[in-house]
Parts: structure tokens; C-alpha cells; sequence
């Protein structure tokens, strides 16, 4: 740790391969299936954050726990906060008849298919349905040509029908 105090990256590295799978290996005992990995990336992250703040009057282990401790609170935190907002919103556009309830289906499958299509196919439909913007102005942030965004969003558009038309 002394070495890592010091910004010394190879020795960081060498922290992280020791106490990776036992940190994971920790989040995954506390509850977080997939969110392990993510957490313990945080924790690390915070390990370089105190780097310099690091004294030894305790073992290592008892630092890295204090502050694995410390982000899993937080991603306690977060992740409650989201599901009151997800039960808020829910509440909120709860569908009170049928026609409601297709319309929120279709949103739904509308999202699963967009997010199904490659990154830069995605990008434009995103840009041009969701946020509104001109071709132009599309090809202007993507540094693309025109016709390249008309081709893309053409190439999305075929792969969305073909979505749409096998659930069918």
C-alpha cells in the first residue's frame, strides 16, 4: 500500500488481483448477485481515492473493508432510491384500462427492440425520434455525412419492422 500511496499502478494492479475475488466473493454474500463486480470496482476505486490517506495502524484488509463497507451502503442507497422513483413513476403512468395498458406494452417493446440494434444505428433513431433533431444536425454531432444518417436510419428502420413483424 505504501507503493500504491505513492501513484505506483503496477502495485495497485497487484492489490486488485489479491483482493479481488474475496471482495466480490463479500458483495455476493451481502445480497448483490450481479452487482458485485461493480461494487468492488468502486471499493478499489476508493482505494486509489485514500491512497494517500492510508495509515498502517491496522491491517490492510481492515481498510479495504471499511471502505467496501462503506460503498456497499452506498450501493444500498442508490439502489433503494431507485426503486422508490421506478415505484413512483410506475404509480404515476399506471395504465387504467386496456387501451392504457397496450400503449404501455408497446413502449416497453419499442424500447427492447431499439436497445436490440447496433450502437450506431441506435444512436440515430435516438437522435431523430426521441430527441427531434434534423438529419443535418445528426450528422453534424456523429460527424457523419447526410446521407450516411439516412442510410442508418433507413438500416434501423428495416430492422425494427423485422422485429415487430416476427413477435407477431
Amino acid at each position: 500500500m505504501k507503493r500504491v500511496a505513492t501513484g505506483e499502478t503496477a502495485a495497485f494492479a497487484t492489490l486488485i488481483r489479491r483482493h479481488q475475488a474475496a471482495l466480490v466473493n463479500f458483495f455476493r454474500r451481502l445480497g448483490a448477485s450481479n452487482e458485485a463486480e461493480d461494487v468492488a470496482q468502486e471499493t478499489f476505486l476508493r482505494v486509489w481515492r485514500y491512497r494517500t490517506r492510508y495509515r498502517p495502524t491496522a491491517k490492510f484488509t481492515t481498510f479495504l473493508y471499511t471502505l467496501a463497507r462503506h460503498a456497499w451502503a452506498d450501493h444500498l442507497r442508490r439502489a433503494h432510491k431507485q426503486e422508490r422513483v421506478v415505484e413512483r413513476v410506475g404509480a404515476e403512468t399506471a395504465p387504467h384500462d386496456a387501451a392504457a395498458q397496450d400503449t404501455a406494452r408497446q413502449r416497453l417493446d419499442a424500447q427492447v427492440a431499439l436497445a436490440a440494434l447496433p450502437e450506431k444505428l441506435r444512436l440515430v433513431v435516438v437522435m431523430s425520434l426521441y430527441q427531434g433533431l434534423k438529419y443535418e444536425d445528426i450528422g453534424a454531432a456523429l460527424a457523419i455525412p447526410v446521407g450516411t444518417v439516412k442510410s442508418r436510419m433507413f438500416l434501423a428502420m428495416i430492422r425494427l419492422k423485422e422485429v415487430f413483424d416476427v413477435e407477431k
